[in-house]
């Protein structure tokens, strides 16, 4: 049997008296995606930065590569990328500085210039870094978080910033890396972006996991929280996710 490339049971974390993530478990197989979806609160970042050996959970067990991240974090990092929500870089350094930069943490580093071009940013390859607009820096996050040929990446709000165009071509880009056997890990608000490109979904609601399985499978349980009376045919996976996930306060205004 393939062992799983991230295997996660029983996670739970807490801030405090507030449970954060209550219960979770879900497993990455070798080349597959896994989006982590849910409203903001609802733990999807907390699960990730478990898994990426950022924090230290309450109870459960997390094996990505069959080792514990935060045990074995410079182990685990030579084989894992992660794209963080919010990346700070030196003042004034240009982004191809900040390229060979990050190339030279790795014995084998990918063709960092091969990805400026596949990722649009070649042009921009001499300018500063806190020069490049919102969705320029975004994809210079992807860029470095794919140098040292990961066989998992971890993505939080991958496309965010990203113009529709922009937002194809990374689609076609994680689409090539999958094919090449890396996993895939990706938080995202965007049900368009996890309907073209995950496998499985996790969904969580509140610290809670509501759901883990198959797009399929994931369609299957929305329909059966959805009111029989209510149920149409042909719903988008975004249609769904907004029938079943709970309102928000500008949500029920418009309602009422």
């Amino acid at each position: 049997m393939e062992q799983a490339v991230v295997q996660v049971e029983g996670l739970n974390l807490a801030y405090g008296t507030i449970r954060a993530v209550q219960d979770v478990s879900f497993s990455v197989k070798s080349g597959e995606i896994l989006a982590v979806i849910g409203q903001n609160g609802s733990g999807k970042t907390s699960t990730v930065e478990c898994v990426e050996g950022l924090r230290k959970p309450n109870h459960g067990s997390i094996l990505v590569f069959g080792k514990n991240p935060l045990k074995h974090r410079n182990e685990v990092y030579k084989e894992m990328g992660v794209q963080l929500q919010e990346t700070e870089y030196p003042p004034k350094i240009k982004v191809e500085e900040q390229c060979r930069l990050f190339a030279s943490f790795y014995e084998h580093p990918a063709d960092w210039k091969q990805l400026l071009a596949q990722l649009g940013l070649e042009e921009k390859k001499k300018r500063q870094v806190c020069k490049l607009s919102g969705g320029e820096r975004q994809r210079l996050s992807i860029l470095l978080s794919l140098m040292g040929r990961p066989k998992l990446l971890v993505l939080d709000e991958l496309t965010t910033g990203l113009d529709p165009e922009a937002r194809q071509n990374m689609w076609i880009s994680f689409r090539n890396i999958k094919e090449n056997g890396v996993s895939i890990i990706m938080v995202s608000h965007y049900l368009d972006e996890v309907e073209a490109l995950a496998d499985n979904i996790l969904y969580l609601e509140q610290g809670k996991q509501r759901f883990f399985g198959s797009q399929q499978g994931f369609r299957d349980y929305a329909k059966e929280q959805i009111p029989e009376g209510e149920r149409k045919e042909g719903c988008s996976l975004e249609q769904l996710y907004l029938q079943i996930a709970p309102k928000t306060a500008s949500q029920k205004w418009r309602l009422e």
